[in-house]
């Protein structure tokens, strides 16, 4: 009898213990669950908080660039130096870091056609201008050709492949079939869908393109080029001019940029490029198209923010795109 009750009580007492470190478990796994919510709340907080400095820095930059058009004129200016300068503004906790630069310093993609949307046909002058981009890149002549043709079939509105071109029907065997939209492309990222291009042409093409809301050829502004930008004036020449002389063309500008289309065009180093008047009008002295980005570091979190703004001669700024990614 003694010994039953014993048994009972050492039966109670494990079946007590059990309980206890059953609850336990369930104390800590709860506990656990409250510290990530309380972290993952944390975190969402600093992401919430950096996206506002993100859209406040950008919501800055379009006021600087309204001011910036007002002062314009004919000629965007170059002092304060604008183009491509970052400029840093600590917060508690962190740092918003933005640029700013010229976002027509490069070829348009979307240039291959001319047109309206759902009417857009070959352009063969902007075609021929890729063609020289890619060669001064050092991609092969043919198989930049072979690019230039499937974009513009990916732009265009017919279903009819040019001769080294690609329509629907040569994306249907991809892993993932696509159809050419027959629009015009809305980042330059897109490209990496089109027959022909790889990693490596990418690679080399990306620096120097870019995608427009418009077909029109690419607008260059020689005020905001460096010399790293040589390529694009061999692009406008359609290769005639060498990347030594366009270099030079560049490094000749006086300070505070060309005031004169004609006297950029007249320099002896581009006595060998005489342009067509297409071509001649293709290069301004106002830029248009403004690209921004801005990197934001807060409490451990980082967001970068990336739009492009397109102006008007009377000091309006229209936002064409923005994301919550770099540009790749």
């Amino acid at each position: 009898m003694r010994r039953t009750r014993r048994d009972r009580k050492g039966m109670a007492l494990l079946t007590v213990l059990l309980m206890v470190t059953v609850m336990a478990a369930i104390a800590v796994a709860l506990l656990d669950d409250v510290r990530f919510s309380t972290r993952r709340a944390s975190n969402l907080a600093s992401v919430g908080q950096a996206q506002w400095y993100a859209l406040g820095a950008e919501a800055l930059a379009r006021k600087r660039i309204e001011r910036l058009i007002r002062q314009a004129g004919s000629v965007t200016p170059t002092e304060p130096d604008w183009n491509g300068r970052p400029f840093a503004f600590p917060v508690e906790a962190g740092q918003i870091t933005a640029v700013v630069r010229d976002g027509q310093a490069c070829f348009n993609l979307n240039s291959v056609v001319s047109g309206i949307e759902g009417a857009y046909v070959v352009r063969p002058r902007g075609a021929e201008q890729l063609v020289a981009l890619g060669r001064a890149l050092g991609v092969d002549e043919g198989r930049m050709r072979a690019v230039a043709e499937a974009l513009t079939d990916w732009i265009d509105s017919d279903q009819t492949p040019l001769p080294r071109g690609a329509e629907t029907a040569a994306y249907a065997g991809r892993e993932t079939p696509l159809r050419t939209p027959g629009a015009l492309l809305l980042e330059a990222g897109e490209l990496r869908l089109i027959r022909g291009v790889d990693a490596e042409v990418y690679g080399r093409l990306r620096p120097f393109v870019c995608a427009l809301p418009t077909p029109d050829l690419s607008p260059i502004n020689p005020n905001t080029l460096s010399v790293d930008d040589a390529p694009l004036l061999v692009m406008l020449s359609e290769g005639r001019l060498n990347p030594a002389r366009a270099r030079a063309a560049i490094a000749a500008r006086p300070r505070g940029g060309w005031r004169d289309i004609g006297a950029f065009w007249s320099q002896p180093a581009l006595a060998e490029a005489t342009p067509a008047s297409e071509v001649y009008d293709q290069l301004t002295l106002t830029t248009r198209y403004f690209a921004f980005r801005s990197d934001v570091d807060f409490a451990g979190a980082r967001v970068t923010r990336t739009a492009l703004f397109r102006t008007f001669p009377d000091g309006r700024v229209e936002t064409v795109v923005h994301r919550w990614t770099a540009d790749r």
